[in-house]
């Protein structure tokens, strides 16, 4: 499948189509891309908020919302109005401006994330040769946001709890990288339309899963620390920080803690869908199919009908990582701190360099196999 053409070069392309100079057709697409993130963001977070409540439920043996809208799907929307509207206090003897731009600087680097990943066939809002890296270095960012908001707080608790989300995603980016690094071997790229197309052909039997075990084994892992999903939500455990770093927060304060962490979920389930899972390939090949019946890949309503699942395919697979970190949340206890930060510089740091280095090494010895 080709999947060379991005959103960009075809907007720009039929605007200057219709007349418009070349400049006048990027300044028209500057915003849009913006506007698409924060549109896709946020319908994956009331989508995310809601299939939290109803998955926890149900592992509970509970009913969950139902009163707020049918199945309760406006419950997400309910608490973003209460938030919106809910007082937001500064606390005494706060930094109020380290206060207020702490939680701006976790959510955005998040939001800007979503540049890079390809919903499906030629569906991605920048097709960056460096897409991966710049994921990584978002990502890095947002401890920053967190260790202000903790340290801004003037509260015990909510220190402890910014120490403790800078140490532990320090301690997980780095296992993290090389897993993602070894992928881009493979590759030969770090675009996230390239580490798809890379996984094509074959189907099911093409993904980097089969390739990489150890290492997407790694990158859910350290994942889930990222999210600060359980069993590793040390950076705000209510039986020993209160709520961590957001124990001062309120409103819409809060509301951006709220949504940058399941927008983070909703975005490393995308990548690890990317990375591991063929993107937005079928586990059966469709091309081979649509030979087998004597109908062309160029056929008109075979592209639209293969575009549309390429689609629904990211997304399945991505809302299957959500509802499995969400089943984990019921059925994984916590762990201690030291356990965490053990778990990540003695075990997944060591491993996943190992990972890398075979990947290198049989990279060299089966070009063909490893994409040399």
């Amino acid at each position: 499948m080709d999947s060379g053409i991005d959103l960009q070069g075809s907007f720009i392309q039929s605007l200057k189509e219709l007349g418009l100079p070349a400049g006048a057709a990027k300044a028209l697409w500057i915003p849009l891309p913006l506007f698409m993130m924060i549109i896709a963001a946020t319908v994956g977070v009331l989508v995310s908020v809601w299939l939290e409540r109803k998955i926890s439920a149900a592992a509970q043996q509970r009913i969950g919302p139902e009163f707020a809208g049918p199945l309760g799907i406006l419950q997400p929307v309910a608490d973003g109005i209460k938030l919106v509207f809910k007082e937001d206090p500064m606390p005494a003897k706060s930094d109020p401006w380290l206060f207020t731009l702490g939680p701006v600087l976790v959510v955005i680097p998040v939001f800007l994330s979503f540049l890079i990943v390809p919903f499906g066939q030629n569906l991605v809002i920048t097709n960056l040769e460096i897409g991966i890296f710049l994921w990584i270095a978002l990502s890095s960012i947002t401890p920053i946001g967190l260790l202000m908001s903790g340290y801004s707080s003037n509260n015990k608790y909510s220190l402890l709890g910014g120490l403790r989300a800078a140490a532990q995603s320090i301690s997980y980016e780095i296992p993290l990288a090389f897993a993602v690094l070894a992928v881009t071997m493979m590759s030969n790229s770090l675009s996230t339309i390239d580490i798809v197309q890379q996984q094509s052909g074959y189907g099911i039997l093409g993904w980097n899963i089969w390739r990489q075990p150890v290492g997407f084994l790694i990158f859910w892992i350290a994942a889930l620390a990222e999210c600060e999903r359980l069993p590793f939500d040390l950076p705000e455990a209510e039986e020993e920080l209160v709520a961590g770093y957001q124990t001062e927060y309120s409103g819409m304060k809060f509301g951006l803690f709220y949504v940058g962490s399941y927008v983070n979920l909703v975005l490393s389930s995308l990548i690890f869908a990317v990375l591991y899972l063929g993107g937005w390939e079928s586990p059966i090949p469709l091309n081979s199919l649509a030979g087998l019946f004597g109908v062309s890949e160029t056929t008109p309503w075979l592209q639209v009908i293969t575009a549309s699942l390429g689609i629904i395919m990211t997304l399945i697979k991505a809302y299957a990582l959500l509802f499995l970190a969400i089943l984990l949340r019921w059925t994984v206890p916590r762990v201690r701190i030291d356990q965490l930060l053990n778990l990540g510089w003695k075990f997944l740091l060591p491993v996943s360099l190992v990972n890398l280095l075979l990947t290198a090494a049989l990279k060299l010895a089966f070009p063909v196999a490893f994409g040399g």
